[in-house]
């Protein structure tokens, strides 16, 4: 028992026997009356909380899943203020949820887990077929380049990267994996992958020196500690496509996707998605529509959305 209630419940005892005379006998009686104190005590804070229950009820609840580009803690430094800026806007509470990898990001992603859900360029157009996840917003006047990165102290030029062993993220990672590999192999450069889980897995590996060089995009490279990236330096960058989607998946009602998108013109103006636009490297979002991403789409990378499973090496 809580030593307050305690305390209630000898105060209240003592006054029932110096100013009413209540004749009962002393121990029994008196652990008697501190029960019913209690219990009418976990009564009502029962009742406090059904009624926190019942109003918390009106608000709708999203799940909005991020992409683990980097660590956990970093993505909710950076997504926590804008999902509670657009929250508060829209009257839709964005909870923020990611995944431990990119891989079981798309497995995640494959099942509908996610209402809505920031993504790269290859991933919608994969889970635009299956399960239909639809665009609603992008960056900013933003397109993605990969990049390569080495030491610092690194010399030469990318093709004497041949026939060594690179970092990358993830097989699908678009820019930083599926791009730089691409354009390599374009380049007559063979090079064997090594995927570490993260962008910044890559550059803290690369600056450590387990791999002479990683695969990355320029937003994750210029929001790193800058410590790790004063160890590295940019060898490559590729062409540049349309930047990540944020998407909704189709079972989300509507109504529920018009107000996201309403409030969606208003964060410019709320300091705490300003706040996650600088951390974030982008200038704010904008709308989107599935067509955006018909550049990605065209580079037709053959992999099959239901094979999402597995496909770690």
């Amino acid at each position: 028992m809580k030593p307050s209630v305690l305390r209630i419940a000898q105060w209240c005892w003592c006054k029932l026997q110096t100013n009413l005379l209540i004749p009962l006998s002393g121990m029994l009686a008196f652990f008697v009356f501190v029960w019913a104190i209690a219990f009418w005590s976990l009564m009502g804070s029962a009742y406090a909380q059904a009624v926190s229950a019942e109003a918390d009820g009106d608000t709708e609840v999203i799940t909005f899943g991020v992409v683990p580009q980097q660590s956990a803690a970093r993505l909710v430094e950076q997504w926590g203020p804008l999902l509670q800026a657009w929250s508060e806007i829209s009257g839709i509470e964005l909870r923020f949820a990611t995944a431990p990898d990119i891989p079981t990001f798309e497995q995640r992603l494959a099942a509908g887990e996610y209402d809505i859900a920031y993504m790269n360029p290859y991933h919608f157009t994969l889970f635009h077929t299956v399960p239909g996840y639809q665009a609603l917003a992008r960056a900013r006047n933003k397109a993605i380049t990969g990049i390569i990165v080495a030491s610092a102290k690194w010399q030469g030029d990318v093709n004497h990267l041949a026939g060594q062993t690179l970092a990358f993220p993830a097989p699908r990672a678009f820019a930083a994996t599926l791009l730089t590999r691409s354009e390599l192999v374009a380049q007559s450069i063979p090079i064997l992958p090594k995927f570490v889980g993260s962008h910044d897995s890559v550059y803290l590996a690369v600056a450590k020196g387990l791999y002479p060089a990683g695969g990355g995009i320029m937003r994750t490279f210029n929001s790193i500690d800058p410590a790790i990236r004063d160890q590295l330096q940019i060898i490559y960058q590729t062409s540049s496509y349309t930047s990540h989607a944020i998407a909704t998946h189709p079972k989300l009602a509507s109504e529920t996707v018009s107000r996201l998108q309403v409030a969606l013109a208003q964060l410019d103006a709320h300091p705490l998605a300003l706040e996650s636009f600088e951390m974030l490297s982008i200038d704010g979002l904008q709308h989107a529509q599935n067509g955006d991403w018909q550049d990605v789409a065209d580079l037709n990378i053959e992999l099959d959305p239901r094979s999402v499973e597995g496909v770690q090496p």
